[in-house]
C-alpha cells in the first residue's frame, strides 16, 4: 500500500469523494408532510467507497498502535 502518508492522502481522496456524493444525493430532497422515498442514485459508489475509508481507517489505526 505504501507509507502512511500516501495511505493517508488516499483515505482523504476517498473520504472527499464520498461527501460529494452524498451532498448530491440529498439535493432536491425537500421536506414537508408527505412522506418522500428517497432512490439512491450512487449507492454502489458510495458503498464502495464507505467500505474503502473504513480499510484504510483501520490501517491508519494499526500503524499508530505499532508506532507505540
Amino acid at each position: 500500500m505504501g507509507n502512511r502518508m500516501e495511505i493517508l492522502a488516499e483515505y482523504r481522496q476517498a473520504n472527499t469523494q464520498l461527501a460529494t456524493l452524498k451532498e448530491k444525493e440529498a439535493v432536491g430532497i425537500h421536506s414537508g408532510t408527505e412522506t418522500v422515498k428517497i432512490e439512491p442514485r450512487y449507492g454502489e459508489e458510495m458503498t464502495y467507497l464507505t467500505n474503502k475509508c473504513a480499510q484504510l481507517d483501520m490501517i491508519l489505526e494499526a500503524m499508530a498502535a505499532s508506532e507505540d
